[in-house]
């Protein structure tokens, strides 16, 4: 299946499988990971957006990885300050290994919203 080793509450640097974490270092990782996180959308994003938006966009980065999310059309929209349809190209990230999946639908469709600023 497809699947990525995570430990805590999604951290993926330098896991393997088998690898445990105390509470208080699951979330010393998951902070680190979205302040490098926002750091990176920060840095993508030449335009002003929205703080719900901005949210939005750094829970997306942080599951498709900083580096997708910069190259992706979203943020060349953005940049091109296209703001029609930035939130709709979030429902764009819904696949893993080629399939759909159910998961990754419902964690869009909650980005968008939150997006959305609903």
């Amino acid at each position: 299946g497809v699947g990525v080793t995570t430990i805590g509450f999604g951290t993926t640097a330098s896991v393997k499988p088998g690898d445990t974490v105390t509470v208080e270092r699951a979330l010393r990782l998951a902070l680190d990971d979205v302040t490098k996180t926002e750091a990176a959308v920060r840095r993508c994003i030449k335009v002003p957006v929205y703080q719900h938006e901005f949210d939005a966009f750094v829970s997306l980065a942080y599951n498709i990885g900083t580096t997708a999310f910069c190259n992706s059309a979203l943020v060349k929209k953005l940049n091109n300050h296209n703001y029609a349809g930035d939130c709709a190209e979030i429902r764009r990230w819904v696949k893993a290994g080629g399939r759909e999946l159910p998961g990754l639908v419902k964690r869009r469709a909650a980005e968008r919203a939150k997006c959305e600023g609903k």
